[in-house]
Order: structure tokens, then sequence, then C-alpha cells
């Protein structure tokens, strides 16, 4: 404790008594003052977390599977936190400009990434000159939900299967634009491995962010995309879009009449994952409370029934079961990116 802060020299110091009376009175009010200094500024003092607004990084444009299941995610926490949980969408370079800035930020618990298979595994394989490393820049939290990846088209196309898309495009090689979110966006992977699978040469066109690539497929601008369910399902119950195939292991229980991809090419699966991370060194007990009210947001009926009808479930994991899963899904689109060519554009 630092006794000389404010505090003449003299008579106040621990081997001499203090004045009597006001004199003393005095001396005991200016020593129980500079004790809360000392107190506020201890570590064991700190208050539980989380005592402010939390940031929650959405890596793309509003619109997409991140933001929609970012905002989902972030009303959710605000109700088993009792603390705002602030959006902030910050998109480019596939989500890994985000993703960079939240590398960067303090290891508080008070700025976090959704994280997706773009920022976390495939930018790996994509970006050469990455300034983060997915496993060492961050400290995962939880997967939050897996979307089913939905291959749609515009409905003025005479197209109207999976098998009929492959056709087109043998017959028509290089004449068919696909968009997606931007380079090493989920859409722009999963495309690529459905290029890969099914022989055939599609034209990437990336936009900044989901929703805008959506847009342009509905107006004809382009042909088709291959994103997450929660983004453009809405658009093929009202006949905007045509859906010919969903690219997960099972039909959506809330779109029973989609065919599978794999119905058409056995055992294909390209579909998009999300959780949170934060920067690393974040302390250990400020990831534990993260990741138990995750669970508990995401147990919340309205939460199960809201992905559930978008196309999405929830898909909570320890920390470091999220660690390991991230290791493997590097691995697993590095080579495929290196196998379809795949580059930053």
């Amino acid at each position: 404790m630092n006794r000389g802060r404010g505090i003449p020299p003299g008579p106040e110091t621990p081997d001499r008594a203090p004045p009597p009376g006001a004199d003393r009175r005095r001396f005991l009010g200016a020593m129980l003052g500079l004790a809360a200094i000392d107190l506020v500024g201890s570590p064991a003092s700190a208050q539980t977390y989380p005592e402010r607004n939390i940031t929650l990084v959405v890596p793309f444009p509003p619109g997409g599977s991140p933001d929609i299941l970012g905002r989902l995610l972030g009303r959710k926490l605000e109700d088993v936190l009792r603390k705002p949980i602030v959006i902030e969408n910050r998109g480019g370079a596939g989500g890994t400009i985000a993703a960079e800035a939240v590398s960067r930020a303090a290891p508080d618990g008070y700025t976090l990434l959704m994280g997706h298979i773009g920022t976390l595994a495939a930018a790996v394989g994509i970006y050469p000159q990455l300034k983060y490393d997915p496993v060492r820049s961050f400290q995962p939290v939880s997967m939050v939900a897996r979307v089913n990846n939905l291959l749609v088209v515009n409905p003025a196309l005479p197209i109207r299967s999976v098998q009929d898309l492959i056709d087109h495009a043998r017959r028509n090689p290089g004449k068919l634009n696909y968009g997606s979110g931007g380079n090493g966006s989920a859409a722009h992977i999963a495309m690529a491995a459905f290029a890969d699978a099914a022989k055939i040469e599609l034209m990437h066109v990336p936009y900044r962010g989901t929703n805008p690539s959506v847009t342009d497929v509905i107006a004809g601008h382009i042909q088709l995309t291959l994103t997450g369910a929660t983004a453009v399902l809405q658009h093929v119950r009202t006949g905007a879009l045509r859906a010919l195939g969903v690219a997960g292991p099972e039909r959506l229980a809330s779109a029973p009449d989609i065919p599978t991809i794999a119905e058409t090419l056995p055992g294909f699966e390209a579909s998009q994952w999300y959780g949170v991370v934060a920067p690393a060194g974040t302390p250990a007990a400020v990831v534990q409370t993260l990741n138990a009210e995750i669970r508990r947001a995401k147990a919340a009926p309205d939460a199960v029934e809201a992905l559930t009808r978008d196309g999405a479930q929830a898909w909570v994991t320890s920390p470091d079961e999220f660690r390991d899963f991230i290791v493997r899904e590097i691995a697993r689109w590095s080579d495929l990116i290196r196998r379809a060519n795949i580059r930053a554009e």
C-alpha cells in the first residue's frame, strides 16, 4: 500500500501513534480512503462478468446467415446475461477483416466474433497472407449452429433438379454464374465443393455479403447460389427462388419436399457451421460463463423453433471440442481448396 499518497510525512507513519482528537479522525479517514483506492485497483475485487455491454462482431453485412444467427444469439444472450449485446457488422475479404480485428481486441470477454466455416477454416487455404491463426489467435467458446446450405436458382431457368443443373452446366461450361458473400465465404467454398464433386465448371461472382448475392439471383443478374438456408428459404417459400437441393446430410424438417444433393451426388455434404470465439488469452472463467449461457440461450424453446424454421439446428460444444473441430475443418477444406484451385480474387 502506498502510504505516502496524499498523506504528509511524520506522525502518520505506522511506528508512531496518530494525534488525538480531530487530527486522529482525519488520520483514520485518510487511511480508509487509501485502503479503498487500493482495493478498487485490486484484481481480487473485480465483480462477476459481465459488467457492461458485449460486442458480437459479425464478419459480414446484414442479411446473411451469420447476421441472422448472430442477432438471434444476441437477443437470447441478452435475456440470460442481463446485459446488452451489441451486434457489429464488419464485412470484407470473406470475413477475415473482422476476424483479424477481433484477434487483436482486448482478451476480456467484451469483444467476441461470430466465427464460421470461412473465417475459422477455409480462409487458411484461400488467403496465403492471413494475418491471424484460427487456432492460436482465438479462444473458442462454443459452437452455435449448423446451417444446411440450400442450392437455389432463378426460377426463370429451365432447371428443376440437381441433375438438370449438372447436365446444363456440362453442356454450357463456364456460362452459369453463382454468387457468394465474398471470397472465402461459406457459399464460395460450398459451391466450389459442389462443382468439384459434379465435375462441372461454374463462374464465381463474389459480393460484399450474402444478401446482395441472393438479391441478384432473384433479379436474374446471376443464375444461382449455394448458401445457408436461413438466408434463402423465405424466398423459396414466396416463389422468388427455386430450391434444387439441400447440401446437408438429410432433408430439412421445415421443408421436407426439397431433396438432398446427396440423393443425386452420393456422399456430398457442405454444411455451414457457426461458433463464438474470443481473443486468445481470454480468462477461463469468462469463457466458461459464456459457454454456459450460450447453452442456456440455445436451449430456449423459441430459439430452437426459430433455428428449425430457418433450416438450422443448435449445436453447442465445449471450448475444447470446438477447438478440435476447427483443426479438423482446416485440414478438410485446405485439401479441397488445393484441388479446386480456389484463390482470393
